[in-house]
């Protein structure tokens, strides 16, 4: 597998982020039965300024978040709960792009009360899993991401996010 990391904010290479996204997009990929050594990520480690810059060209959301992702395909399932078809092996390998922004990682998780690299983790698996066509914008397809985030992350050794 290759994590392609581009660093804009060198923050991030303090916060051990290289071995925290390949651990996590590994995991991901491998809990939905992909092989994590066929498939490429790119990622923008970046910090408030240039997500900002970048929610608002692709949302229309000119503030900052903590993390965005832009899928190589549209993966989706057509209906609402049920699983995206998975990339087939042997095409284009790249699954897509995702961009993640220091400072407001850092005070997410210092308000939660998580460790930075705990967070991340989350965070780059939540990516991931929108690159292969999952999402969160109805209850269903929610309840479908949220459980998988839950069970990687919970073979990953780290709590469930979503617990109270």
């Amino acid at each position: 597998m290759s994590v392609d990391i581009i660093y804009e904010d060198d923050r991030w290479q303090s916060a051990g982020l290289e071995p925290l996204a390949e651990a996590a997009t590994a995991a991901a990929l491998s809990h939905l039965g992909l092989d994590a050594e066929e498939w490429e990520v790119s990622l923008l480690a970046c910090d408030d300024a240039r997500i900002a810059t970048l929610n608002a060209e692709f949302r229309g959301k000119p503030v900052p978040t903590n993390v965005l992702s832009w899928p190589s395909e549209e993966r989706g399932a057509e209906t609402p709960g049920a699983r995206p078809d998975l990339p087939e092996p042997g095409f284009d390998p790249e699954l897509g792009d995702i961009a993640i922004a220091y400072d407001t990682c850092a005070r997410e998780a210092a308000e939660g009360g998580k460790p930075l690299a705990d967070y991340v983790t989350h965070l780059i698996v939540h990516a991931v899993l929108h690159l292969l066509g999952y999402d969160h914008e109805n209850d269903p397809d929610a309840a479908l991401m949220e459980g998988l985030e839950t069970e990687i992350l919970g073979k990953m050794g780290l709590p469930d996010p979503y617990g109270a």
